[in-house]
C-alpha cells in the first residue's frame, strides 16, 4: 500500500540567528511560527513559514559555533514563486541583498528566475509564478 508523504520543513544551520531571521522576514516575508530553545544541548530551533502554505524553514542555531558552515557541493537551493519577478528583484537589490541575474530557460514561456543568497550563503531561487 502506497503512503502519502507531506513535506513539512527543511533545515539549515545558521551562524547568526537574529540576522538570519531578519533576512527571511524582509526578503521573503516569512514569519516566526515557533521557537524552541534547548540550552541544555546548546542549540535553538526557529521555524519560519509563509502565510500561504504549511511548509516551514527550520533555522538551527548552535550556541558555540564560531566558523561559518560549509554548505558543500551537494546542496543547491530552496525555491519559491512570486507574482511579479521584476518587482521582487528590484526590492531585493534595493535592500542590498546578494542577487544573481534574472534568467530564463530556453523554451520557457513567460517564466524567469533569479537566485537570492542569505547571510550564510544558502540560495533561494525566486521563480516567476
Amino acid at each position: 500500500m502506497a503512503q502519502d508523504y507531506n513535506f513539512v520543513h527543511s533545515c539549515i544551520r545558521v551562524l547568526d540567528l537574529e540576522k538570519s531571521i531578519e533576512f527571511y522576514q524582509q526578503a521573503l516575508g516569512l514569519e516566526v511560527d515557533r521557537r524552541r530553545d534547548f540550552p541544555e544541548y546548546e542549540f535553538t530551533l526557529v521555524y519560519l513559514k509563509s502565510s500561504t502554505g504549511d511548509f516551514e524553514l527550520e533555522l538551527t542555531y548552535n550556541y558555540d559555533r564560531q566558523e561559518p558552515y560549509t554548505i558543500g557541493d551537494g546542496y543547491s537551493h530552496l525555491a519559491v514563486t512570486v507574482a511579479d519577478l521584476e518587482a521582487s528583484y528590484q526590492r531585493h537589490q534595493e535592500l542590498g541583498y546578494e542577487v544573481g541575474d534574472i534568467n530564463s530557460l530556453e523554451g520557457e514561456a513567460g517564466g524567469g528566475y533569479y537566485f537570492l543568497t542569505d547571510p550564510d550563503g544558502y540560495r533561494t531561487e525566486i521563480i516567476q509564478k
